[in-house]
């Protein structure tokens, strides 16, 4: 064994049984390779890197202020960089009056807005207690806490670890939710409605929800109608709504948030991390709308949650506005021409070789595949030069397949290279 591999089995982190790319470049979608080769990032990385690499507007950004402070917590140096990020993010996901949190990531967004939904509703309303319901099919971050909470089957803690909690109804999805004599419809949120009324509406602070499902399950979409019911029933039973946009937020799906796609549907609280730091830096931002952030700042409310010392870091803040301006600068109409050209191409996939199916919106599709074809497939379409990322699975047993992801920047050429690729190992496989 090499010394390379010697070290990479000391890395505590996740593998997969494809070899490792030596990457010595990157531009926009692509990665460099050794060698001279290069290879199109088909799922923008870990689902993050929104606006492609290279950017040198992030770069701009993040020079500039570098030379200005490096560091200066928002407590003590006036937070003019991370209030300028607030209002630019507000105004680019619709909701401008909202009050933000800022975090160093996703996972710690999901506790931040656990923790303000908990104290908004003992000030409003008297809660006894905070429960926070999740689905079966949710992932929300890598601490203790959220992996308790969610669903996802591959992390979830050994039962006798999970601090007594977990996911509190079944997603409206048939791996999940299977109905004898019909589809799942709006009238699954009902679920929820029976889980609140179990545990006692004093009990339940909020409905934690992905607005469209991500690497758990591999982006299935709610039935339309279903995202308005569920904050029809929360808001019967003044319980708040979370929407955990970390994947989705930022045009993954083709519009701002993906909770767009529905009217009727607004959350409470709003989480978003990947789009924003788009690869360039570790970030997490939470929404929370004027009406529910007028209680935080009451006398009888819990203080804050500290921010971490690095939670408003004037590079990360830099970072994303410079993330916000390559995003700000996209041709609208040829994004979303784009995104109906990637949508078409991925429904022409369905029912090809080992596809068993695929769902999605925008720039996001779940392409499961037969049991034991995932790696079959991720390794034909490595070697026509575009890499995925695999989802985990959902249902009993357990699906399989791969994230379709491209950076939203990617070209129309960039979209038919890769859907040609992937067409072609699928066939290859046939």
């Amino acid at each position: 064994m090499n010394a390379y591999a010697q070290n990479r089995d000391r890395l505590l982190t996740s593998s997969r049984p494809l070899p490792d790319f030596e990457v010595v470049g990157t531009q926009g979608s692509w990665l460099h390779l050794e060698g001279g080769s290069r290879i199109f990032d088909g799922s923008s990385g870990l689902l993050c890197t929104n606006v492609g690499q290279s950017s040198a507007k992030v770069y701009a950004r993040i020079e500039n202020q570098f030379f200005r402070y490096s560091f200066g917590g928002a407590a003590v140096v006036q937070p003019r960089i991370q209030m300028e990020l607030m209002e630019r993010l507000c105004r680019a996901v619709g909701r401008p009056d909202d009050s933000v949190a800022l975090t160093t990531c996703g996972t710690l967004g999901v506790e931040v807005a656990v923790g303000l939904a908990r104290n908004i509703t003992r000030v409003r309303n008297g809660k006894l207690r905070g429960d926070i319901l999740t689905s079966t099919l949710s992932y929300h971050g890598m601490s203790a806490l959220t992996l308790a909470l969610a669903g996802n089957h591959a992390r979830r803690p050994r039962p006798e670890d999970a601090l007594d909690l977990g996911p509190g109804f079944p997603a409206p999805y048939p791996p999940t939710h299977p109905h004898s004599d019909r589809d799942c419809d709006a009238s699954c949120a009902d679920e929820i409605a029976k889980e609140i009324d179990r545990r006692g509406a004093q009990n339940v602070a909020a409905v934690l929800i992905e607005p469209i499902n991500g690497t758990t399950g591999g982006a299935f979409v709610p039935p339309d109608g279903y995202l308005r019911r569920v904050s029809e029933i929360c808001r019967e039973r003044h319980v708040l709504v979370i929407h955990d946009e970390v994947l989705t937020g930022l045009w993954r799906t083709g519009t701002p948030l993906a909770s767009h796609h529905w009217d009727g549907c607004e959350p409470d609280i709003v989480i978003l991390s990947k789009g924003l730091g788009a690869g360039y830096t570790s970030v997490g931002a939470v929404l929370v709308s004027p009406e529910m952030a007028w209680w935080l700042r009451d006398a009888d409310a819990a203080s804050l949650p500290a921010m971490g010392t690095m939670a408003t870091h004037p590079l990360m803040a830099a970072a994303c506005l410079g993330v916000l301006d390559e995003l700000e600068e996209m041709d609208l109409a040829a994004f979303a021409a784009r995104g109906e050209r990637l949508q078409e191409a991925m429904t022409s996939l369905n029912g090809v070789g080992p596809v068993r199916d695929i769902r999605g919106r925008g720039f996001l599709y779940g392409v499961e595949v037969a049991p034991g074809q995932l790696w079959p497939v991720m390794k034909a379409a490595e070697e026509r030069g575009v890499f995925f990322y695999p989802f985990t699975g959902a249902g009993d047993p357990k699906s399989e397949g791969l994230v379709v992801a491209p950076p939203l920047t990617s070209t129309d050429e960039d979209i038919e290279f890769l859907t040609t690729a992937l067409s072609s190992a699928l066939d290859a496989l046939n």
